[in-house]
């Protein structure tokens, strides 16, 4: 419940953006399957974010929503559905959608540039090419934990300093990427979207409002 119409439409068709972006999710597999039917370059070139950034732009937003096979869709499906839905019930489809986007956008890219300049000190390989939703997902958890009403209460009880409020914050992205680490998994990707939810939550940039108590008047 929401001020205005649109407001709270959104709220009771919360939904809906979970809705979307599984169908958006199945779409895209389906396009990268005929696409690399044709050309595994042509797939590549279509929904994989690979250096340098500047050569498929678009890359940028269409790997978000390109999975690399049947089971990295289902379970970053599965996680979308567990830590979106609340999150949807927050906020309108719109500001989902964008938030989505990017932060999963920025989390790709971060996982790029972040491994190439790391590979010239270090011996860690550079990342050759990115997809999948990971990262805007963990930007979902991030915020969910950074938003929910027992956050608030304690931050609102306890006076914390904003430095230790970012160092909690980098601790637990640190954290929570460790425990999902294994082959394969883009780790920096993962860590960027969390702290970016993380962050976004303790902002409430989602929030568009809170329920007024006055009979026919929502807000």
């Amino acid at each position: 419940m929401r001020s205005g119409t649109g407001a709270e439409s959104s709220t009771d068709d919360s939904s809906s953006p979970i809705v979307d972006l599984l169908a958006v999710f199945v779409v895209v597999f389906l396009l990268q399957q005929v696409a690399a039917l044709l050309s595994v370059g042509l797939m590549a070139g279509l929904f994989v974010l690979a250096p340098p950034l500047s050569t498929n732009p678009w890359t940028v937003v269409t790997s978000v929503y390109a999975h690399g096979g049947v089971g990295h869709l289902v379970s970053n499906s599965l996680a979308l559905i567990v830590f979106g839905w609340p999150v949807a019930r927050a906020t309108t489809r719109l500001r989902f959608h964008v938030f989505f986007a990017v932060t999963g956008a920025i989390a790709g890219v971060a996982q790029i540039l972040l491994t190439n300049v790391a590979a010239l000190v270090t011996p860690v390989p550079a990342t050759g090419g990115v997809l999948g939703a990971s990262g805007a997902v963990f930007a979902l958890l991030g915020y969910l934990i950074a938003s929910n009403r027992l956050s608030a209460s304690l931050a609102s009880f306890v006076e914390v300093p904003a430095w230790l409020s970012a160092l909690v914050f980098l601790g637990l992205a640190i954290a929570v990427t460790m425990a999902t680490a294994s082959p394969g998994v883009a780790l920096l990707a993962h860590f960027t979207g969390l702290l970016l939810g993380l962050i976004a939550g303790r902002a409430r940039v989602l929030n568009v409002g809170t329920p007024s108590r006055s009979g026919s008047a929502r807000l």
